[in-house]
């Protein structure tokens, strides 16, 4: 069975679309059918080249200027409101951002059907399906929609690599459906993009995290030096440290932070609780070092070193920068 029509909510940044859109749209192109993406804002025309290179026939644009200015949750829900009774998708994926989250749970009120948040995979046999794990990633379960359509799911980063088709641009189609006065009372004033070195934690190929167990927010100092030496490796850490303070949370890896699927996920002081793991237990190789011989991240490791990291840590280091020098 194939999806008749699958849309991919898309959210462009100066005429960019978010990569988890792009890893959406490679997935609607296996479930069959036609694949379209819907954004808004004021350069979200300038999408249609790159996401009909990702499977996308058709762009369906919001057009009004007050996009770019207001939070885009209830506007963005209104006009999807109008397309879905237009068009009649089958299936509507979000990428499981903020904006996302928040799109889809206001849609999902709005046509009085449910939507499946935090899925892992969507397939078409008999119906639309939508894996996902709960209490921790202890259990995998698949959600089948019994109401709509459309149905509604929201998609984790990274559950799919994004794999350019080689289609031509979308064929664009401006929605003019204007932004409602009562969404126009908040505006957003500015953005602002945290300044980072090197790649980016989701696209790195190798990511080098820390937890408690490095003792001292200081000592995330030591896996900067690992990552330079390195060379294009991204930090990122568990979610104790950055509920303690010790670093932004941008650099969250886990459930609720980031999901990261690199060559290499090394993993410094880290007990590996479950809510950490299903944010990297993807990682081709994972290599582990913890104090403590009983600890859970040893059994996702390829390799488990027992030791403490803040020794290891340094001449790590020193023999990474030896064998390059």
């Amino acid at each position: 069975m194939s999806v008749g029509k699958t849309w991919v909510f898309t959210e462009v940044t100066d005429g960019k679309p978010a990569p988890v859109a792009l890893e959406l749209l490679t997935k609607a192109r296996s479930l069959g059918g036609t694949v379209e993406a819907v954004a808004f804002g004021s350069t979200a025309a300038a999408a249609a080249a790159e996401v009909g290179a990702f499977g996308a026939q058709t762009l369906h644009t919001g057009t009004d200027s007050a996009y770019d200015e207001v939070l885009l949750g209830g506007p963005a829900a209104d006009a999807l409101a109008a397309l879905v009774a237009e068009h009649h998708p089958d299936l509507i994926l979000f990428g499981a951002t903020y904006t996302g989250r928040d799109v889809a749970g206001r849609l999902a009120a709005r046509l009085g059907v449910p939507v499946v948040a935090n899925g892992l995979d969507v397939s078409a046999n008999g119906g639309i399906d939508v894996a996902s794990s709960i209490f921790g990633a202890t259990v995998d379960v698949t959600t089948r929609f019994d109401q709509g359509p459309p149905a509604l799911a929201l998609i984790r980063a990274k559950s799919f690599a994004a794999e350019a088709s080689g289609g031509g641009p979308a064929n664009v189609v401006p929605n003019e459906h204007p932004v409602a006065q009562k969404h126009l009372t908040a505006r957003v004033t500015g953005r602002v993009t945290e300044a980072a070195a090197g790649p980016k934690l989701e696209e790195a190929p190798v990511v080098i995290s820390g937890g408690r167990g490095l003792g001292d927010p200081k000592n995330f100092e030591l896996l900067d030096q690992l990552a330079q030496a390195i060379g294009g490796a991204a930090v990122g850490a568990s979610r104790a440290v950055v509920d303690a303070g010790w670093v932004p949370y941008a650099m969250q890896v886990g459930q609720t932070g980031k999901t990261v699927k690199p060559a290499v996920y090394l993993a410094f002081g880290i007990s590996g609780a479950m809510q950490h793991t299903v944010g990297m237990k993807g990682a081709k190789a994972i290599v582990a070092v913890n104090k403590d011989e009983n600890a859970p991240i040893f059994k996702l490791a390829d390799l488990g070193v027992v030791g403490d990291a803040l020794r290891i840590l340094p001449r790590l280091i020193e023999e990474i920068r030896s064998r390059k020098g």
